[in-house]
């Protein structure tokens, strides 16, 4: 019996875990012999977490209805064979009964595994387990040229393994992924420590990030907010198996605004299913833009719709409708300028770009994520140099994720995307780069340098030699 329930995996729901991962494999396979010559081969999948929009298209998609399920859990080994589209919400579900959960959960209960993976993924376990192409052991792509490969680190497809994270589908989807798992505990025990200064933000979290540990207590999970520029918080957790009361962030009560207090360090508990999710009820703060944060409204909202992808149909609507473009012409303004990016930035650039961001960006609050990749080998004792050719980070070196999700007015006689172009330089200029999920507007040149360059285009040639996949340029920012 594990800490947090009884769970059983006998051979035969294992048997047929993998008899409906075959399954949904063969209808893939079928969906993409399905598809013209010569169209553009996508997901057919109705929801995205992405926001950047792309052109639409009269081709049949790839089917991966089948795709969606935790094929089998090995609680000895510590692993989980999981189908590409698998939502982390399923995959939590299924490995906490053993006391265990990937070793990275980003924040949103949608995102899926595979898109994980290939876009990128954070979250507050980053600062000791990096991210989550780093816990994967080995995948099953389908690759622009209608096959599937299985790669690993260190196989004849070691090259893609390598630069799937961060191509978007470009060079193949994930169908299977054999991931590394975690102990976990109960609950996770949180303090908020409010700073009056960035800097001194700065300073505590590099100094976290080296030791993992605090005024003596350790710290298992790290991230923090940004309010203004003399109210910040990082929020330290702890495993524990401790029992005692715990908080519930699902009701009236919101997660961010439980991080604020005037001085000092306060504390907090919440089980750890609810210490994953805390991110999602809310969409960090983005539910106040639907009003969802109004006690009075808030009272009204189901509970059931109280969480990201909700929040998400409601954007799509709008963009659909354009209704907010709708309504600020009403008063004579032109449309707002959507700011949905996540950076990095080495940690010592953190306070420079927060304060730049501060004076610049009308945006608030800000959201920092430390991370590290995970350069050593516990296994051999050395430092592992592995590349992610197509998201180069530096090992042994701590970066910060500073994420931002709103719109800023847009102002006469300014370039399309003016704001966002400011932050691409910045971001440059602080030696850091931008997640791709949004938009986009480097030149080609200057995107190559910072995606791939000659690597990601040799891999396009081996894995998708006629162009069946979009690349990613066109992708990330032509927005086809």
């Amino acid at each position: 019996m594990s800490l947090l329930g009884r769970a059983g995996h006998e051979p035969a729901a294992r048997e047929s875990g993998y008899a409906a991962h075959r399954a949904g494999v063969e209808r893939l396979l079928e969906s993409y012999r399905a598809i013209p010559p010569g169209a553009v081969v996508r997901l057919a999948k109705k929801t995205s977490n992405l926001f950047r929009a792309r052109a639409a298209t009269t081709a049949p998609g790839l089917d991966v209805s089948g795709l969606g399920q935790v094929i089998a859990v090995d609680p000895a080994a510590r692993t989980a064979d999981v189908a590409g589209m698998t939502t982390y919400e399923d995959l939590v579900a299924a490995t906490l009964p053993y006391g265990l959960a990937p070793l990275v959960v980003p924040q949103l209960k949608t995102i899926t595994l595979g898109g994980a993976v290939t876009g990128l993924g954070i979250e507050s376990t980053s600062f000791r387990n990096g991210l989550p192409h780093e816990s994967v052991l080995e995948m099953d792509i389908l690759t622009g040229a209608g096959e599937i490969v299985t790669a690993t680190p260190t196989n004849e497809h070691a090259d893609l393994f390598h630069g799937f994270p961060n191509s978007y589908g470009t060079l193949g989807y994930s169908v299977r992924l054999k991931i590394e798992l975690e102990p976990v505990l109960p609950f996770v025990a949180l303090r908020h420590v409010r700073f009056h200064d960035v800097r001194e933000l700065e300073a505590t979290l590099e100094r976290i990030v080296l030791e993992r540990t605090y005024e003596g207590e350790t710290v298992d999970y790290l991230d923090g907010v940004v309010f203004s520029a003399d109210e910040s918080y990082l929020t330290l957790g702890r495993k524990t198996d401790e029992p005692g009361p715990v908080s519930d962030y699902t009701g009236m009560d919101i997660f961010y605004r439980s991080l604020q207090h005037p001085d000092g360090t306060t504390r907090d508990r919440l089980t750890i299913h609810d210490y994953l999710w805390r991110w999602d009820t809310d969409w960090f703060w983005c539910s106040r833009a639907f009003g969802a944060q109004n006690p009075k409204i808030r009272r009204l909202w189901p509970k059931a719709k109280r969480r990201s992808s909700f929040y998400w149909k409601l954007v799509a609507l709008d963009r659909k409708y354009r209704i907010d473009d709708r309504r600020q012409a009403r008063k004579g303004n032109l449309p707002q300028e959507r700011v949905v990016q996540d950076i990095e930035v080495p940690v010592q650039h953190t306070a420079d770009f927060v304060e730049w961001f501060l004076r610049e960006i009308p945006i608030e609050p800000i959201w920092l994520c430390p991370l590290r990749l995970r350069a050593f080998d516990d296994a051999t004792g050395e430092i592992d140099t592995r590349p992610w050719p197509l998201y180069p980070l530096e090992p042994q070196r701590t970066y910060v994720n500073v994420g931002f999700w709103s719109a800023v007015p847009a102002e006469r006689g300014q370039p399309e995307g003016a704001a966002n172009r400011a932050i691409e330089k910045i971001v440059s200029a602080f030696d850091g780069h931008k997640s791709l999920y949004s938009d986009s507007y480097y030149e080609e040149a200057e995107f190559a340098e910072l995606y791939g360059g000659d690597t990601y285009t040799e891999l396009k040639t081996r894995y998708d030699p006629d162009q069946r996949l979009l690349n990613l340029y066109s992708k990330a920012v032509q927005r086809k």
